[in-house]
């Protein structure tokens, strides 16, 4: 259908006839979809898990050979997935919620009537009225304009407004501060600028998670160990003839006890329980890996207009030269004589809002051409106000103060007055100096702390504006951001990805940048091996916020940043960062805590699966058993464990510190257990009792790596394990639970042997992690050695170097850094001084004694025992 050309008089509008031609021709506002997932998208990706497949088939197995409570392990597959889609739907409802809240409404012009239509109904050349406050919804042409001003911020990061006369374009995602006007949509729907902009982020993508990927590759890896294992198992249980339904139980049983499906339910439970106190201080979590980026990140990333100012400009200072003028009742008085007052009218008339009761014979309003607004009031005079260098030319003193402002990135306006009347817009000729108006853009009150937190933290900050770079520099010095002198113009950015990867190590403030530069200065940051954050709030932030590790919006900011970033500060509260950095933190350290006493289950399920199917035993364990071994030694103390506050930094390596601890860990309850079910065969007890023996040796070896786990003992740590060991002892001793998970104690002298050979474990395993730390470490030791033997007590030094001679005082001299001096060394008494602090190994240090953020209290000399 062709569309019929724009109307002659532009300014009457379309008639309803034209409009409906072009929704007809498919020229409709029509908004794209955002790139948050679909419920059903929720749905398949929380549900469709190789965990949730693994747990699946087994499930099914074991329903139909064995009794209910053989398949409880079932219930954490459904808890996972739900914890999973509850969350991810609450994110999305919330974020529908502020999308409608914040979707504007437009004025459009139609059969020569203006008329309230929503932004979806807007066609091609529709005519939009804009006035003070209004947003610009569609990319269009100014048709009319009565001194109009348009903020762009949201686009090019940009905060100064802009002049827009007839013939002038307009992108949709700015706003209208000053003046009034007319446009004409030119683009529309999909072919506007935000959309555009948006349409490149669109795709969804699920944040990088190191515990995450570490998970599936453990989950990747048991399923691998499944398919041998599962085969053995089945060929040594039907081997020695226990019969179809008995083999089926006993290889369920061990392919279960491999599946560390706990880990899971926990991570995401830590994950949940962190969204929910970081949703209590108004921060919405769209994905629950995102919780745990922040804590790793390492340089962030800042927008200046909106992040780490408001956007909106206040009276900082006035200098009045002219006493004898009430210059609060005439800065009042003007504001409140522009009906289109811009943002610097606007920031006056709300600090002196006292109103007097002038008359107002003539205004000249502001514009960018003029730089100044006048107005004349009956009996009191004109007065202008504008830019010092126009307005007050040949005042030297305002000129200079100005200058100084206005290299602190303020803005100075000079108000001058006059008895001569106005006419037109010209500027009156004879005017005198009555005072000078410095106004800033609001700083956050938090942002400082909040870098300074970031600061202790070791984590760069990079400030990226579209303002001018010494403005932003002026701001960022203010804020107290590190380095603000080391300033970039956006222009002169190099394209080349390595030399921006180089001005980006090296810069700390950026200005003049446009939204494609900003994505391509977080890849560069990222090809040397940074985690970046990203913190914005317009649309022109878009594309850096879908490109980083971890993307922050505000929630006064755009619908399309809020879309595509992982965490909405939904009060816009610059100071939640440090709360996400916490509680990150919490669930990285916590869920490793946990991880290593799932993994250590995972270990021992594979290697006593091996040892009976070599030996062709009966399976040791019905699966009610090791869901029983399982919550009392990992998944109840996980859980607590899992939610307990830390202040430990997030380090890499998360896949090769469990396995370290749960590979020995394993090996050796796998080993004690087979000890304890062979000696109950070989006894000739039943298989009933064979098989509380493995269950009982098993519990306390877990009881002891849990304690392992758990250092420093603290008393609700030690509470911990010592309710686990009593819930086992009363599941033992209550007739009905211990028929329930089919138990029976064998006679006491057979029960003494299972209880020496547990002791006798847990005291090896202990001895065997502690020297593993300590071979690990002595590399470290003997590289610091020098520094720690000359920051010993003399008792101790003095000795030693006594008795090697000049050897062990020239070694000392050369380890420290040192000049060599050859020949013996007379050994002196040195003067009383504080030791310098020596780095040491991460051992050193013991598990779960965290130090301060700011790095005090950390114990300089600690051996790895309590």
């Amino acid at each position: 259908m062709d569309v019929e050309a724009p109307l002659r008089d532009p300014l009457s509008g379309l008639t309803e006839r034209e409009v409906a031609d072009r929704v007809g021709a498919g020229k409709l506002n029509v908004i794209p979809e955002g790139p948050s997932r679909t419920t059903k998208a929720i749905f398949r990706d929380n549900i469709f898990t190789r965990f949730n497949l693994i747990l699946s088939v087994l499930l099914v197995i074991i329903l139909f050979v064995a009794p209910i409570q053989d398949a409880l392990f079932g219930a954490v597959m459904v808890i996972n997935a739900a914890i999973g889609i509850i969350q991810e739907l609450r994110a999305k409802r919330t974020l529908d919620r502020l999308a409608l809240l914040s979707t504007p409404k437009t004025i459009a012009v139609r059969d020569g009537r203006p008329v309230e239509i929503r932004i979806a109904e807007i066609v091609l050349d529709d005519v939009l009225v804009l006035a003070p406050g209004d947003q610009v919804v569609v990319d269009g042409e100014v048709l009319e304009s009565h001194g109009l001003e348009i903020n762009e911020s949201l686009l090019t990061g940009e905060s100064d407004p802009v002049s827009k006369h007839k013939g002038d374009s307009c992108r949709s995602g700015s706003f209208v501060v000053a003046g009034s006007g007319r446009m004409q949509a030119t683009r529309v729907g999909s072919e506007s600028y935000a959309a555009q902009l948006a349409s490149e982020a669109k795709l969804f993508t699920i944040t990088s998670s190191e515990l995450r990927t570490g998970i599936d590759w453990i989950l990747l890896a048991v399923s691998w160990a499944l398919i041998p294992t599962g085969a053995l198992l089945v060929w040594s249980q039907m081997s020695i003839d226990v019969g179809f339904r008995r083999a089926a139980q006993g290889t369920v049983a061990g392919l279960v006890a491999m599946v560390p499906q706990g880990l899971v339910l926990l991570t995401s439970m830590a994950f949940a329980v962190a969204v929910v106190r970081l949703g209590r201080r108004n921060v919405l979590v769209q994905e629950l890996p995102a919780v745990e980026g922040l804590a790793r990140v390492d340089v962030v990333c800042l927008d200046k207009t909106g992040t780490l100012t408001e956007g909106h400009l206040r009276v900082l200072d006035v200098k009045v030269y002219d006493e004898a003028v009430d210059v609060g009742l005439v800065l009042a008085a003007m504001a409140a004589a522009d009906s289109t007052p811009n943002a610097t009218l606007q920031a006056i008339g709300m600090q002196f809002a006292e109103l007097p009761d002038w008359t107002v014979l003539q205004t000249v309003p502001f514009s960018s051409d003029r730089k100044w607004s006048a107005a004349s009031f009956a009996g009191r005079g004109t007065w202008v106000l504008g830019a010092p260098e126009v307005v007050a030319a040949g005042d030297i003193e305002i000129l200079r103060s100005a200058d100084r402002h206005a290299s602190d990135g303020k803005r100075v306006l000079a108000l001058v007055g006059t008895d001569d009347a106005l006419t037109g817009d010209a500027l009156p000729g004879t005017v005198r100096s009555i005072a000078l108006v410095v106004l800033g853009d609001r700083i956050r009150p938090d942002a400082a702390d909040t870098l300074s937190f970031f600061a202790r933290q070791n984590v760069a900050v990079k400030v990226i504006s579209g303002d001018h770079p010494a403005t932003v520099a002026a701001i960022a010095a203010r804020v107290g951001v590190p380095n603000p002198g080391n300033v970039v113009d956006g222009r002169e950015l190099p394209k080349d990805p390595d030399r921006l990867a180089d001005v980006m190590e090296r810069g700390t403030v950026f200005g003049r940048v446009h939204p494609h530069q900003k994505r391509a200065m977080i890849k560069a940051l990222q090809s040397r091996g940074h985690t970046v954050a990203m913190t914005g709030d317009g649309v022109n932030d878009v594309l850096a916020l879908k490109v980083a590790d971890i993307g922050v919006a505000m929630g006064n900011g755009s619908g399309a940043s809020r879309a595509v970033a992982q965490v909405v500060l939904l009060d816009s509260a610059f100071s939640s960062l440090p709360e996400v950095v916490a509680e990150g933190r919490r669930v990285i350290a916590n869920i490793e805590r946990v991880a290593n006493l799932f993994v250590t289950k995972t270990i021992y399920a594979v290697l006593l699966s091996v040892a009976i199917a070599i030996a062709v035993l009966p399976f040791p364990f019905l699966p009610r058993h090791l869901t029983l071994v399982g919550s009392i030694t990992i998944g109840i103390p996980g859980f607590f464990l899992a939610l307990e506050p830390t202040a430990r930094r997030a380090q890499r390596g998360f896949v090769g510190r469990v396995m370290r601890f749960a590979v020995p860990v394993g090996a050796v309850a796998a080993l004690s257990t087979f000890a304890a079910y062979g000696l109950a065969q070989i006894e000739d007890v039943g298989l009933v009792e064979s098989r509380t023996m493995a269950t009982l040796v098993l519990v306390a070896v877990g009881l002891f790596a849990l304690t392992v786990v758990c250092r420093p003992l603290t008393t609700s740590r030690k509470w911990l394990i010592w309710s686990m060991a009593g819930l086992f002892g009363i599941t033992l001793l209550w007739g009905s639970l211990r028929e329930f998970y089919g138990l029976d104690l064998p006679r006491a002298i057979v029960v003494f042997a299972a209880i020496g050979i547990a002791s006798l474990t847990g005291t090896l395993m202990y001895l065997a992690l502690v020297g593993s730390r300590w071979l690990q470490s002595a590399p470290d030791l003997m590289r610091q050695a020098p520094e720690l033997l000359a920051h010993a007590p003399e008792v101790i030094r003095q000795p030693l170097v006594a008795a090697g001679g000049w050897r062990v005082a020239r070694w000392m001299s050369l380890r420290a850094g040192g000049r060599p001096r050859p020949g013996p060394v007379a050994v002196k008494k040195p003067r009383r001084r504080s030791p310098a602090p020596i780095d040491l190994p991460d051992w050193v240090t013991p598990d779960g004694v965290e130090s301060s953020e700011s790095g005090k209290g950390r114990s300089q000399l600690e051996l790895p025992l309590e």
